[in-house]
């Protein structure tokens, strides 16, 4: 009885072994090899299915024959040979017989090599190609580098998992139908091309920053997003704006653990006790951004990291440099022209000009339409109406403000500092 608990036990053993080996296979090497499963067929889909049987195929036999010394080689092989399977299996030989010859090509001469080539960035180039409709490049670079689900996916766009899989499949089938190349595009196009994945890298970052509760995949979504921008600085290291990017996630993301207080009430940045901000992401952060401001090529992304360090700086002077930030803030509205950034920059100016100058440069729904419904803006207007003194208009934004905002937490501030005023 005895050995066999422990023959058991062995057993469960080595199957939680062959399970991480697997995750961080999954984890490592999901992108680069749908990548290079896609290269030349352009069917993306096809490469994915292919490697899901060779994942399969692993938790089946790595039990029995040991994890393979390069588990990325084994796992492109089996792919490779599901791909061949599969062209087989096509309506007509005729149809099928390009793609076994290259299929095979390639089997013969990556099994001999002992380095994988890393095409995600190409993949990525790919996934943000003009024909790919805009709205869905974030969630296809998501699920093509990272291997995310629809679901997981959908959650985080705010659409169900039937629509985000249906527009999944008609992203992957434009990259196949209309043979969009995954290589490297040349320089007359990079520049467009790369500003298209860091805002798309940074939907996803946004997305999961925005759940302060921190529900379930939220904050997934931010390290997957961290992840990323760091493989495509790793990929393009000569590139500012993605550096800038990073450095961007970093200095924000350094100030999680002082978003909610101990009992999980939001806590603005103003209030935030800066000693609960990570130093570590922050050091991390003024590196890489230093690392950009070298190569001289200025961008949004290293403007809106300028800005969060000179934020993240009052955890060290113990004073935020507003004029610094206003400044800043006007470069960026001159790069940018974005109601979003001018909100921010109007906030600011309050800092340095008190309430009424911020109103008078703070957009208005009658010149931007879309900011009737944007919840930000509204509790912008609300906080500046409060400081001029407006008592009546500060009420009516705060009421709007708090109707437009999804988390509870955040209302209950909102809710607060609304009550505040008939005190």
């Amino acid at each position: 009885m005895h050995g066999s608990s422990l023959t058991a036990a062995g057993e469960v053993e080595k199957a939680v072994k062959v399970a991480q080996a697997a995750d961080t296979a999954a984890r490592n090497s999901y992108g680069r090899l749908v990548a290079i499963l896609s290269a030349r067929s352009h069917d993306v889909a096809w490469a994915e299915d292919a490697l899901s049987t060779a994942f399969e195929s692993a938790l089946q036999y790595w039990p029995q024959t040991g994890i393979p010394a390069k588990p990325e080689a084994w796992l492109l092989t089996v792919a490779r040979r599901a791909m061949i399977d599969g062209a087989r299996q096509r309506q007509t030989q005729a149809a099928a017989l390009p793609d076994l010859l290259l299929l095979s090509d390639e089997l013969m001469e990556e099994v001999d090599s002992a380095v994988i080539p890393d095409q995600r960035l190409a993949l990525m180039f790919a996934c943000a190609h003009p024909a790919i409709d805009a709205s869905m490049r974030a969630p296809l670079i998501l699920q093509t580098i990272l291997g995310l689900d629809a679901a997981a996916i959908a959650s985080a766009f705010l659409v169900s998992p039937a629509t985000m899989a249906q527009r999944l499949v008609r992203a992957k089938a434009k990259i196949r139908d209309s043979r969009i190349p995954l290589l490297i595009p040349d320089q007359s196009v990079i520049t467009a091309r790369l500003d298209a994945i860091n805002d798309a890298i940074y939907a996803v970052y946004t997305a999961g920053w925005a759940d302060l509760a921190g529900a379930e995949g939220q904050t997934s979504l931010v390290d997957e997003a961290i992840w990323l921008a760091d493989l495509l600085a790793a990929l393009k290291p000569d590139e500012a704006e993605s550096l800038g990017l990073l450095a961007l996630m970093l200095y924000t993301e350094s100030r999680r653990p002082a978003r909610r207080d101990a009992s999980g009430e939001y806590v603005p940045l103003a209030q935030q006790d800066t000693q609960l901000w990570d130093g570590k992401l922050i050091r991390t952060a003024e590196k890489i951004l230093k690392r950009a401001s070298v190569l001289q090529q200025a961008g949004r992304y290293q403007l809106e990291a300028a800005i969060q360090s000179a934020h993240v700086a009052r955890r060290f002077s113990g004073q935020t440099d507003w004029p610094a930030i206003v400044k800043l803030y006007a470069q960026l509205m001159r790069m940018t022209d974005s109601p979003v950034v001018a909100i921010n920059h109007a906030i600011a100016v309050a800092e340095t000009a008190g309430p009424q100058a911020a109103l008078d440069i703070l957009p208005t729904v009658q010149a931007q339409p879309r900011l009737q419904n944007y919840q930000a803006y509204w509790a912008a207007q609300a906080h500046l109406l409060k400081s001029a003194g407006d008592v009546a208009q500060a009420r009516q934004a705060y009421d709007i403000s708090i109707g437009l905002e999804p988390d509870a937490a955040v209302r209950r501030f909102l809710q607060k500092q609304r009550a505040s005023l008939d005190q």
